[in-house]
């Protein structure tokens, strides 16, 4: 459905006359605009219409242009009509970065389109190009929008693992699921290949204890863990587990981090009050990491918290060069940590 924009207030967006879909509901058009800064949702829809206008016509043809680096002529010339007529796909990049040729000789094309031929524009994002986009949006060349916004919130994560086994027809557990967002959710693209893996390997229920077997190893996993044994004052433990995720080839930058994941989570959950779910919509947060914060808190006071985010600062500083040894750094947060912040 074409989004609309309020009539109210002097600020009013232009009216977005054409459809806007989702990365996983490309179809083809004369003209596709994919927008949004996620760039492997992107790179995936731009290859699902491949994969379906090629069984529609194996015969199509596929070319690829850098519109930062266009020169003038290009698209045309591609888009004419060749000696056996075949249906053409021409992909472009950067739109974001183009040059005035490009501006100018899309605009020219989108009045009147070549038959036969799917333009895929990308643009990431930035105010570069935005005429060609307010007019794309407007109508001019009777395209659709496919929009790629960045994932940014666990619960999107989560949503889109779960639909990769969906789409496959395969059962996958709660914990599974927040397993595979905790070890690889800072690369949509791991993520994504985590899933396809599992799909491929793995028994017919996919369980947590599934995703430890095959990802033990990864080191978001084995920092979580740290975290957690420290965060619920298990001291001896969380140094066991620490120099166990050290010699197994864990950096400390990444550890650093899901410490600090953690600790951001319960310093946002900290006094406030209501559902986790009236929380999770709040905050941004899934309602289990709401219900683990709650749980992680128990123990900890506000100054804890305050003393912990300030020795992560150092200690992130720490891990990147500051100090000689990185490893000492890690063992003195692990031990503030499993203290509830108290001074050491």
């Amino acid at each position: 459905m074409a989004a609309r924009a309020s009539s109210r207030g002097p600020a009013t967006k232009a009216r977005v006359a054409i459809d806007q879909v989702s990365w996983d509901r490309i179809r083809p058009a004369q003209v596709i605009l994919v927008s949004g800064p996620e760039q492997f949702l992107a790179d995936r829809a731009v290859r699902q219409l491949r994969d379906q206008l090629t069984a529609e016509d194996p015969s199509l043809e596929v070319n690829d242009l850098e519109a930062d680096h266009y020169a003038p002529g290009e698209l045309i010339t591609l888009a004419s009509p060749s000696l056996f007529a075949e249906p053409r796909l021409i992909r472009v990049t950067n739109v974001e970065k183009c040059t005035d040729a490009f501006l100018t000789e899309t605009l020219d094309y989108l009045a009147a389109p070549a038959e036969d031929t799917y333009l895929v524009l990308r643009h990431g994002g930035g105010v570069r190009g935005k005429k060609l986009l307010d007019a794309l949006r407007a109508g001019l060349g009777s395209g659709i929008e496919v929009v790629c916004a960045e994932l940014k919130k666990d619960t999107e994560k989560l949503e889109f693992a779960a639909a990769e086994f969906a789409a496959e027809g395969r059962r996958v557990s709660a914990g599974a699921l927040r397993a595979l967002v905790q070890a690889f959710q800072d690369d949509l693209a791991e993520l994504a290949s985590a899933c396809q893996q599992l799909l491929a390997d793995a028994a017919t229920e996919i369980t947590e204890a599934t995703v430890e077997k095959y990802y033990s190893g990864r080191v978001e996993t084995n920092a979580f863990k740290v975290a957690d044994a420290a965060i619920a004052g298990r001291q001896g433990e969380a140094l066991i587990l620490l120099r166990h995720a050290l010699a197994s080839g864990a950096d400390p930058v990444p550890i650093v981090a899901a410490f600090a994941s953690k600790v951001r989570t319960m310093a946002k959950v900290s006094g406030a009050r209501g559902s986790a779910g009236q929380l999770a919509s709040q905050l941004g947060l899934a309602p289990w990491q709401i219900d683990r914060a709650k749980r992680d808190l128990q123990g900890w006071t506000d100054e804890g918290l305050g003393n912990t985010i300030d020795l992560l600062a150092t200690t992130d500083a720490a891990v990147k060069g500051a100090e000689r040894d990185p490893v000492y750094a890690l063992e003195r947060v692990v031990t503030l940590i499993s203290q509830r912040g108290r001074p050491l």
